[in-house]
């Protein structure tokens, strides 16, 4: 096995990732408070990373990808770019340039990701605001629009994202690529941060429960 792969980062199942969030919120709740005169104790390595250094793309991550008439010429050529670097990618459409709805698009991504058919997926409009908004709608969906390095880092590390939204009138192809490729790479900060992405799912919980449309309890 190369260097190379050894490096890659096996992306969690939604499964695993709950589970870990349980007994990461488990093992702070009931652990005694340290003495004030201890030293703090080294941060846990990011789930999934790697040697030091930056972190390789996940390989053979299964992909929706998905996009409206404005994204439709940027999800031909990421399509084909993911496919090509050995990804399992799954194009749900738009497959002409003729105008579409983006919600439409984004909920058959989002099911995909969703159900557990795809790892993770990614979609593109004009803005990447509209198709954003509507895959959170999904159960089970966190979407973050990304619009440089920085922010695909954060979406991962800090929020575990499993859908990209991009706006394809705001980035060109190169900046996309780099996006996805990070996006793709950034490990979970599960130690640090999987408490609070445990409490958006309560959130979804809350207001999916029967009897609780429009209120918090």
């Amino acid at each position: 096995m190369s260097d190379d792969t050894g490096r890659r980062a096996a992306m969690p199942s939604e499964e695993e990732v709950r589970r870990l969030v349980r007994s990461v919120v488990e093992a702070v709740s009931s652990a005694p408070a340290p003495p004030r005169a201890a030293a703090s104790p080294a941060p846990a390595p990011a789930l999934g990373s790697g040697p030091a250094g930056a972190p390789s793309e996940a390989a053979g991550v299964s992909i929706a990808i998905g996009g409206d008439h404005g994204g439709f010429a940027l999800k031909q050529v990421l399509a084909k770019w993911l496919a090509d670097k050995g990804h399992a990618v799954t194009d749900c459409g738009t497959h002409t340039a003729d105008a579409v709805d983006y919600p439409d698009i984004a909920l058959a991504v989002a099911r995909l990701v969703a159900d557990g058919t795809c790892a993770v997926g990614i979609v593109i409009d004009g803005a990447g605001i509209g198709s954003c908004m509507a895959a959170n709608k999904v159960p089970g969906i966190r979407a973050s629009l990304c619009y440089d390095i920085s922010t695909a880092r954060n979406a991962r590390e800090h929020n575990y994202a499993n859908v990209l939204t991009l706006g394809a009138r705001l980035i060109g192809e190169g900046l996309a690529m780099d996006i996805v490729t990070t996006w793709l790479a950034t490990p979970w900060g599960a130690a640090r941060h999987g408490a609070r992405v445990e409490k958006i799912t309560a959130i979804e919980r809350t207001y999916a429960a029967p009897g609780t449309e429009g209120r918090a309890g």
